[in-house]
């Protein structure tokens, strides 16, 4: 079931994760609080409470309004799922900063009964935010819920292993898995567990105001407002909130977003315009961290010329991007030398990498019989994009390639994506919000899902079906070695076809007043998180 549900995610899903998973897709108006009912069992706060608790509100200076709900089966957007870091649990989470997993709403890390079978026990006292206990059933919810075709989850591409999720009794799950996938017990944090009985009841309601069992809740949500928050007082879990409550503003100016830290309203704020790290300093502390998120070229593999690799990849050696980095990014990025940035773990350096060579391109480019090529970059608002779109087109002009610059939205640019109607787009990506590991990496862009079949369009080529095949032999391999092996040859296949590939990794700016808060950290991903901080 689940190789065929990968295909039948909804296109409009999809829209809603672009770059730094910003898009205009919409909640319309407020989506400020409403109640629910109780969730599956019946119930009483469990009598725990926040251990670490402290009084105090944190404010914080938020760069995306909310462009998607909360509902953790279909939310992509920047500013909502970095929400649902502090609403939510899984039974396995991922730390926000290190990306190192840890048992969240599980006992301990899920044990291996045999190949293909797992086991998880919850958390004794957890409670979701209506006092209801959190109970094997909501979490075997959870999961069906995601793999069910009908519900088009984004989600459901991150496990194509699973066959089922049942409940062995109030507090176990059972996880029966299509195949051995080593890599079980950290996927499984992509999947957050939910009230069965809030859900089912209105899930429109609980997608504009949540109800999870994690250390705060939602209490108010407004668009291009604000989140408030207040701490989860019956939360017994390993990251109580260290808060008594969290004001998100949502501020999508940045002069403002600068502002509001420089004068005392907020005590942090995410990406920082590159312009004014250094401004920053000795007003606050500024951190630029290195993260999977770039800005890549897609081409449109049905379209003549940019069905010849040869024309791709002519444009890539076009690109000065060390001018990039150095004008349009003031250092804040890396040039790409692998699908994966330095920094990640699993880094390997591609067999292609695209230094900057104009005459290589040249050569290239008349190889291909695509001399005096006329393009059309199609590429989106976001901020830091926009300043370097004009740094493309004068590689590309150097050259000879004649471009003219499409900016828009992302919603309308990916309109005539999905439509066909272009032929080559910068634009920014991130799917490490989800989880870090190579083949989830991987798969958001070159699985069987909505890229390959209506963006980049080369699904079904000979090359599409390599990169599927070993990455389903990655996932079946259990010796780390030679599962490394076979993601490098992905690497290289994705790097020298360039259908869709990176140009830079970004560095993502973040401020804070470290005297105001105590345990903060910036994320190598777009959002903060203020799990463990507390209000000083």
């Amino acid at each position: 079931m689940l190789e065929r549900t990968s295909k039948e995610v909804d296109r409009r899903s999809f829209l809603r994760l672009v770059g730094a998973l910003t898009t205009a897709t919409a909640i319309a108006g407020s989506v400020a609080a409403c109640g629910g009912p109780s969730s599956t069992a019946a119930g009483s706060t469990s009598g725990g409470d926040a251990k670490g608790g402290s009084d105090g509100t944190i404010e914080a200076g938020i760069s995306y309004a909310l462009s998607t709900g909360f509902d953790p089966m279909t939310s992509s957007g920047a500013t909502p799922v970095a929400a649902n870091l502090h609403v939510f649990e899984g039974l396995v989470d991922l730390d926000p900063a290190t990306r190192e997993p840890y048992a969240a709403l599980a006992t301990a890390m899920p044990q291996q009964v045999d190949d293909t079978t797992w086991r998880a026990q919850l958390r004794s006292g957890a409670t979701f935010h209506d006092g209801s206990p959190v109970t094997a059933e909501d979490v075997v919810f959870s999961f069906t819920r995601i793999l069910d075709p009908a519900n088009s989850s984004l989600i459901v591409q991150f496990l194509p292993f699973l066959d089922t999720v049942t409940a062995v009794d109030q507090n176990t799950v059972e996880f029966k898995l299509k195949y051995a996938f080593p890599l079980f017990a950290t996927r499984i944090s992509v999947v957050k567990v939910v009230p069965k009985k809030v859900v089912e009841a209105d899930q429109k309601a609980f997608d504009a105001k949540p109800t999870g069992s994690g250390p705060y809740k939602v209490v108010e949500a407004t668009r291009q407002d604000k989140i408030a928050f207040q701490r989860h007082d019956a939360y017994n879990g390993p990251r109580p909130a260290k808060a008594a409550s969290m004001v998100w503003r949502l501020t999508s100016d940045p002069t403002a977003r600068v502002s509001s830290l420089v004068s005392g309203r907020v005590r942090a704020i995410e990406d920082v315009p590159y312009v004014d790290v250094a401004g920053l300093k000795g007003k606050a502390v500024t951190e630029s961290v290195e993260s999977f998120g770039n800005l890549f070229l897609m081409f449109n593999f049905t379209r003549k010329p940019f069905d010849d690799k040869r024309v791709r990849q002519a444009l890539h050696y076009a690109l000065d991007v060390d001018k990039i980095v150095a004008t349009a990014m003031y250092g804040n990025g890396t040039a790409s030398t692998s699908y994966l940035q330095p920094s990640h773990p699993d880094y390997h350096r591609a067999a292609t990498v695209y230094g900057h060579d104009p005459e290589k391109a040249k050569a290239l480019l008349a190889e291909a019989g695509a001399g005096g090529l006329s393009v059309t970059l199609l590429t989106t608002n976001t901020g830091w994009v926009n300043d370097i779109a004009p740094l493309i087109k004068e590689s590309w002009d150097a050259v000879g390639v004649r471009t003219t610059l499409d900016i828009g939205d992302s919603s309308g640019q990916y309109k005539k994506v999905d439509a066909g109607d272009f032929g080559v787009m910068a634009a920014p990506g991130d799917p490490s919000v989800f989880g870090n590991d190579v083949d989830l990496l991987l798969r958001w862009f070159y699985g069987a899902g909505v890229w390959t079949t209506k963006r980049f369009r080369w699904d079904g080529s000979p090359e599409d079906q390599q990169v599927r095949g070993l990455l389903d032999q990655a996932a079946r391999t259990a010796d780390p070695a030679a599962r490394s092996a076979l993601w490098n040859q992905v690497i290289d296949l994705v790097a020298e076809q360039a259908v869709l590939y990176p140009v830079v990794h970004r560095k993502l700016p973040t401020a804070w007043d470290d005297k105001k808060l105590t345990g903060f950290k910036p994320l190598p991903t777009t959002g903060l998180s203020f799990l463990g901080v507390s209000a000083a």
